[in-house]
């Protein structure tokens, strides 16, 4: 038996649909918000690299457009922490910009936390890192759904997401 910890489904075709279809969703509400008329707002998202470029007049109007976006995302199923919102937004002219990594997958250090954590929490499983997936395999799928448990109370700032849990 086991689990997979994965932070993004990067294997999950339906992903980069779902996270296009939100950046859509934004686009429109943004055009048809009343305080945001006649205001320049891009929002550009690139898939191969996932990163979302966007552009406001405004570092308060940029802010709005963030806020827009995690709300529609959630709403579509993606979770807030998805978004990499640690670079600051720099002036460009008159416009300001902000450059958003969409997180895809597990990266080795947090990967290398969250093994740490399952091995010191005292289940019985094995975890293995495979590229940006943790494999977490043991005899008993109560220890399974155990480290499942567990892993939702760490503070990780990752959105992990259990897959392939097999018998």
């Amino acid at each position: 038996m086991n689990i997979l910890l994965d932070d993004i489904p990067y294997n999950n075709s339906l992903y980069p649909l779902t996270l296009d279809n939100a950046v859509n969703t934004v686009e429109k509400e943004i055009k048809n918000r009343f305080d945001f008329k006649g205001n320049h707002v891009v929002i550009d998202l690139n898939k191969k690299e996932f990163k979302l470029n966007m552009e406001a007049e405004s570092e308060m109007k940029l802010n709005q457009v963030i806020d827009v976006l995690i709300s529609r995302s959630m709403k579509q199923g993606l979770a807030a922490e998805i978004y990499d919102l640690k670079k600051e937004p720099f002036q460009s002219g008159k416009v300001v910009k902000k450059e958003i990594i969409v997180r895809n997958g597990i990266n080795q250090e947090d990967a290398k936390k969250i093994v740490k954590l399952i091995k010191d929490s005292g289940f019985k499983v094995q975890a293995a890192i495979m590229d940006d997936i943790i494999r977490v395999t043991a005899k008993k799928i109560d220890d399974l759904q155990a480290v499942i448990q567990a892993s939702k109370t760490w503070d990780l700032g990752l959105a992990l997401q259990f897959v392939n849990m097999k018998n």
